[in-house]
């Protein structure tokens, strides 16, 4: 088998067992939550029959290690279940709102990666300079700030002091692509301000390395500009470290988004999380949480396998 391929299986076979690992740690973290689901479901009016009953139709009365079966069963077949509260089917609920978070992560993503990029190569041009010392200072600056802080600083800021925009980031089935582009302008905003400049320090400091390269110095004395030396002979060979740190970031966008979520007001999948924790759904929570964990163990075996693919001395092995 070849090298990249081998690698490349392997990775794959880990992931399965490291989501295989998270799903038994999420299913057993959120039975051990304290509280009890009929309780929370009937109230504190309700009598011991009826909390008996419920348990019962509920099957909370079955061991810890039979519900995880028959819930990973379900999952493997696509049924997450009922939610609790509701009796919505969760599968279906989910599938909208993943949408919705889709939505938001990649309008956040088409706007940060070419801008960290572009913003790294010029860090890297004019490396020590006052170019550099700006884009490093306020990048340094939005990544410090909390995410919460950042979302009212932008609230205040875009409709108080600039009312340009709505706080609430409403979308909902039928609206049309501008009008969503609208309404998640704010949230989008944050986010970019949030892993802009994890991307742009990584590309800053990858083509910085490769400029030391001997065959950098070679094109400069050819007489190559410097930002020609930089774009087809430094990027080109700096690509999977800041290919890496793309793909983690885009992870983030996708899963790390639940305060950013819960600020705007959006319907999404954060938002759809924190709503069933405060209820004690459990069957939510745990589908949510293997989502988020499937979505994110996906991007990083997807950063390894390109670091992979990326490495020249696995594509030509002697």
């Amino acid at each position: 088998m070849h090298p990249i391929l081998r690698l490349v299986v392997q990775r794959i076979a880990l992931g399965l067992l490291l989501l295989l690992a998270v799903s038994v740690l999420i299913y057993a973290g959120t039975e051990a939550l304290p509280g009890d689901v009929a309780q929370a479901i009937l109230g504190q009016s309700a009598t011991p029959e009826a909390l008996a009953n419920l348990r019962e139709s509920l099957g909370l009365n079955q061991p810890g290690y039979v519900r995880y079966f028959n819930w990973l069963g379900g999952v493997l077949t696509g049924d997450f279940g009922k939610a609790l509260t509701n009796g919505q089917d969760i599968g279906q609920a989910i599938a909208q709102r993943l949408g919705n978070t889709l939505f938001l992560a990649a309008c956040a993503a088409a706007i940060s990666v070419p801008l960290a990029v572009i913003l790294g190569l010029v860090a890297a041009r004019y490396n020590g300079r006052w170019p550099d010392k700006v884009i490093s200072g306020i990048t340094l600056s939005t990544i410090s700030l909390p995410e919460f802080v950042a979302a009212y600083f932008v609230i205040y800021l875009l409709t108080q002091v600039i009312p340009i925009f709505q706080p609430v980031a409403m979308v909902f089935p039928g609206m049309s692509f501008w009008a969503k582009l609208q309404a998640v302008a704010l949230p989008v905003i944050v986010l970019v301000l949030v892993v802009l400049a994890h991307m742009m320090r990584m590309t800053r400091a990858a083509i910085l390395n490769v400029m030391q390269s001997a065959y950098i110095e070679t094109a400069e004395l050819k007489g190559l500009s410097p930002m020609r030396v930089i774009w087809k002979h430094a990027l080109p060979n700096a690509i999977a470290p800041i290919i890496s740190v793309v793909v983690l970031n885009l992870a983030y966008l996708v899963v790390g988004v639940v305060v950013v979520e819960v600020v705007f007001s959006y319907n999404a999948l954060g938002q759809y999380l924190v709503d069933h924790v405060a209820k004690r759904d459990l069957p939510v929570v745990q589908a949510v949480g293997l989502i988020f964990a499937a979505v994110y163990i996906s991007l990083n075996i997807l950063a390894d396998v390109i670091s992979i693919v990326a490495n020249p001395r696995l594509r030509h092995p002697k």
